[in-house]
């Protein structure tokens, strides 16, 4: 389909063109719920949108880093990471990033008569935080689906798998405790189940904390804050179990996640840079080359020979 370029290192985005829109608009499977424009935004600096006339789409803005604001009706709104908002069809708006940060978004422009559903209460900050059961990084990966699917989609069937895809997406927001009720803790960096014991347990938990923020810039002390426990202690016990430190490990998380977009998607480096929460490229390609033993480059050459 169409890809079209704003101007923020590591975007992303998907236009959709007339002639696709028609088609979406006809068919009685896609008009229910279908995306006009989607994209994602790393860590976008001065990103300022203001609409004085009205669109006839919903537009979702999901931020994941960094800080942004609203208007809507008069009012202004702060959005903070781990917070979304959905701007309703037919009215005037603003938004973008705070002056003096970046924030790191996914955003969708969507219509068709289901969306006022999705839409309800969502146009004052809606808090999705990080907890045992979120599975943030599974709906991520949802949007990365949709996303792919309409940059290569070429049929009325890619448009309805996106349109499906787009359902499950905003479900999972709508009716989070639903969709956190069915989330499993993940526990796959260790053969032993999630434990019960305060001290074994807190490590399982501080690395499904590091997987659900694999995109962002995370100190220790957002870690400590999320476990509860004090630096030397939990850096102590951290050790003992995996052998490193915490922020190495973490590092460590955000390569493999690399290799797998090396892997399965057509992202340029510098995009999957941004997508892993670097936004130094030299940095992330030597980070790159001293855990895996290669450059990014050659990693994705190999993989394809």
């Amino acid at each position: 389909m169409v890809r079209k370029k704003d101007g923020f290192l590591g975007e992303r985005s998907v236009i959709l063109p007339p002639m696709i829109l028609e088609m979406e608009e006809r068919d009685p499977l896609v008009s229910s719920l279908y995306i006009t424009d989607i994209g994602h935004y790393p860590m976008a600096e001065h990103h300022h949108r203001i609409r004085t006339e009205a669109i006839d789409q919903y537009v979702l803005i999901y931020c994941v880093d960094g800080s942004g604001f609203y208007r809507l009706r008069g009012k202004t709104y702060q959005v903070n990471r781990n917070q979304y908002f959905i701007l309703p069809a037919g009215e005037a708006h603003e938004y973008g990033a705070i002056e003096g940060d970046k924030w790191t978004i996914y955003w969708v422009h969507f219509k068709g008569e289901h969306s006022s559903i999705y839409a309800e209460g969502a146009d004052k900050p809606q808090e999705v935080k990080v907890a045992l059961n979120s599975n943030i990084s599974n709906r991520n990966n949802i949007f990365e689906e949709i996303l792919s699917t309409l940059h290569f989609g070429e049929g009325l069937e890619d448009l309805r798998y996106a349109s499906s895809l787009l359902h499950y997406y905003l479900a999972s927001l709508r009716y989070l405790r639903q969709y956190r009720s069915t989330a499993k803790f993940d526990a796959s960096h260790s053969s032993r189940p999630f434990n019960n014991d305060r001290n074994l347990g807190v490590v399982d938990a501080a690395i499904h904390f590091m997987k659900e923020n694999i995109e962002r810039r995370i100190t220790l002390q957002d870690i400590l804050s999320y476990v509860g426990y004090s630096s030397t202690r939990f850096s102590a016990l951290f050790k003992q179990q995996i052998g490193s430190s915490p922020l190495a490990y973490f590092n460590r998380l955000k390569i493999e996640y690399a290799c797998h977009m090396l892997k399965v998607t057509d992202m340029h480096i510098n995009q999957i840079c941004y997508k892993v929460g670097i936004e130094d490229s030299l940095y992330f390609s030597r980070m790159f080359s001293k855990v895996m033993g290669m450059s990014p480059s050659e990693y994705r050459e190999q993989i394809t020979l």
